[in-house]
């Protein structure tokens, strides 16, 4: 049991509620939107994961820290994440290939942390009444003028623009065969080495990367990325998957599949609490087979919108029926809520990336 003079911060919701515990990581006060993941490993994929940018995520599973951090495993190299709150956070990690703590990492990156806290009251607040905005403060902090400053604190619109890539960047494979241009809304790294692995030579570019200069690269497949934050912030992008649909192949995972729906008319719109974790239950609509999934998403397409598009329902959520996968056939584009790089999570989806490459492979042949 923590002592009592261990006590330092306290995450204070909106509603007002207060939970104390001991800080971790960076030492500031920081606003953010509170989630929460049921992973029990993974940890650092979490971390660095540029859809989480501006959030602070609440781990249900009770012993994080304990593998520390690897060399290999950033899914970015510059974590963007607001805050971790956990109920026991391990200093010592035993693990081979750990070359830091995860506070160390916290701290370089400015990412506040708390531990101690029933986490498990917590996620149950989350999931009974939504998401909503939070703080890591001093435990001195008056809660009635922490309240106020969530109340008036505006979460900000500009999340993809801030972590996704400046400039152009390639990455090859000793055998390519297939040119994919992958637009960076926030794009994890994973989802690049697992196109890599299957002889893609990958341009990666920009966010606002207009849709001509897209075309001028000459891909033979378009990739859109998972990011943070609504969609409909991104409207630049948006437009340029409308211009270039039917073009090539179009493979759009999380953010990249709202995206894709969006550009043709369809709605979106924000779940109570969201999905995130690595355990997710969908039925494949084709195959009649149900895949356990890793999500991590606010939003989801609108079932009912997409009635007056060419794009038909591929996968559905068995939790609450929320969509999880469209096509356009005719258009060769498809797109999946969930996702298949699995990191971390079950390697049940994979056959997605396989798809992309048989339409990409379709395409040169009748080039």
């Amino acid at each position: 049991m923590m002592k009592l003079l261990e006590l330092n911060k306290k995450l204070i919701l909106e509603d007002g509620s207060e939970y104390f515990g001991k800080g971790f990581g960076d030492n500031d006060a920081r606003v953010f939107e509170i989630v929460f993941n049921t992973s029990p490993v993974g940890y650092q994929e979490i971390l660095s994961d540029p859809s989480y940018t501006d959030q602070g995520v609440v781990m249900a599973y009770s012993l994080i820290g304990n593998y520390g951090m690897t060399a290999e495993d950033y899914e970015t190299k510059t974590p963007t994440i607001a805050a971790m709150i956990v109920r026991e956070y391990n200093s010592e990690p035993s693990n081979y290939r750990s070359v830091n703590t995860l506070e160390e990492v916290m701290q370089q990156y400015h990412i506040v942390g708390i531990s101690g806290i029933d986490t498990r009251k917590l996620v149950r607040n989350i999931r009974d009444y939504g998401s909503c905005r939070a703080i890591i403060t001093d435990i001195s902090e008056n809660t009635d003028e922490a309240v106020k400053r969530l109340k008036e604190h505006v979460l900000p619109t500009d999340a993809v623009s801030r972590v996704s890539r400046k400039y152009m960047t390639e990455y090859t494979s000793d055998h390519a065969a297939y040119h994919v241009v992958a637009v960076d809304c926030g794009m994890k790294d994973n989802i690049i080495r697992s196109l890599v692995k299957r002889n893609c030579c990958v341009t990666v570019v920009p966010w606002n990367t207009p849709a001509q200069k897209i075309w001028s690269l000459n891909p033979d497949g378009l990739f859109l990325s998972n990011g943070p934050g609504n969609p409909e912030d991104v409207r630049e992008v948006i437009n340029t998957v409308r211009q270039l649909r039917g073009m090539f192949p179009i493979f759009g995972i999380c953010l990249g599949h709202q995206i894709l729906s969006l550009s043709y008319g369809a709605k979106i719109y924000k779940l109570k609490f969201g999905h995130r974790g690595g355990n997710h239950p969908i039925k494949n609509l084709t195959t009649d087979k149900i895949e356990i999934t890793s999500q991590n998403h606010s939003y989801a397409v609108d079932a009912e919108s997409l009635k007056n598009t060419p794009l038909e329902v591929t996968h559905l959520n068995l939790l609450d029926n929320t969509v999880e996968g469209v096509e356009s056939v005719r258009d060769r584009v498809f797109g999946v809520q969930y996702h298949p790089e699995s990191a971390p999570g079950p390697q049940d989806s994979g056959y997605l990336f396989d798809k992309f490459i048989s339409l990409m492979k379709e395409g040169k042949r009748h080039a």
